[in-house]
């Protein structure tokens, strides 16, 4: 039988499989809460969650609202605060970072501050927040995003949180750490990462349904796609069960 799953579902479970037992991670609200808690449930038990506001190790048992709720302090190693997080990530202790932005580009360069002229903007966003740390200091990023030519484009309008900047060798003469930087991106359409010597963004697996072709046409630069690209499995009955009856039975995000 066929099971049903609406977006917001997939893309939980596809975040949710790349994190890796005895990692650490910074969550986010949202998308980056719930992958982590499936992730602890049925992936990486010993993944180590860190919120923004001082949470550090919570068990996710119980769903925060967002990333200075009390329970992102349940049953915690850590309750710290906020300069105490940013100077663990700055010393290279947080493994994974989530991020999202309004615009990414071929290095994984986000835009989550204006879109069109800065004096005179289209569209004011929120800004970094938080996400430039994130970007410039943790080890593997992972990019979950709405994936379209308006979003995925050739040049961003203004660089918020740094990828691969221009390039190889960029990031190292920016002075961030050389092996950090930009590791997936999860959308609606797919899975992708980066070529090792070119830094740019590669094609890894598609969606379910979805083709290879839709992805290149949604993509506004020259995304790389090798001879042989996967598609990603769809939520399995565990994952739809633990996320829809344990972790967000209130339905607060799905």
């Amino acid at each position: 039988m066929e099971l049903k799953y609406n977006g917001t579902e997939l893309l939980i479970c596809l975040s949710a499989r790349i994190m890796e037992d005895r990692s650490s991670a910074f969550i986010g609200t949202g998308v980056p809460m719930l992958a982590a808690a499936l992730a602890k449930r049925l992936y990486a038990p010993n993944l180590v969650s860190v919120f923004e506001f001082g949470g550090v190790g919570s068990s996710l048992k119980y769903l925060p609202r967002g990333v200075g709720e009390s329970k992102t302090f349940y049953r915690a190693s850590v309750a710290s605060g906020i300069c105490d997080i940013m100077e663990t990530a700055a010393r290279g202790f947080i493994t994974y970072g989530f991020l999202g932005g309004a615009q990414i580009d071929m290095y994984g360069n986000l835009n989550s501050t204006v879109i069109g002229d800065q004096a005179k903007p289209k569209v004011r966003m929120p800004g970094s927040g938080g996400a430039n740390d994130v970007g410039s200091f943790c080890w593997r990023t992972i990019a979950i995003m709405q994936h379209d030519a308006r979003r995925f484009v050739e040049k961003i309008d203004y660089l918020t949180t740094p990828g691969y900047l221009s390039g190889p060798g960029a990031r190292e003469a920016a002075g961030l750490f050389p092996e950090s930087g930009p590791y997936r991106v999860v959308t609606n359409l797919a899975t992708l990462g980066y070529e090792e010597e070119s830094k740019r963004m590669m094609l890894i697996s598609t969606n379910p349904g979805v083709t290879v072709e839709q992805v290149v046409e949604n993509t506004g630069f020259e995304l790389i796609v090798p001879d042989e690209v996967g598609q990603s499995e769809p939520p399995t009955e565990d994952e739809l069960r633990i996320l829809r009856e344990e972790i967000d039975p209130e339905h607060l995000y799905i």
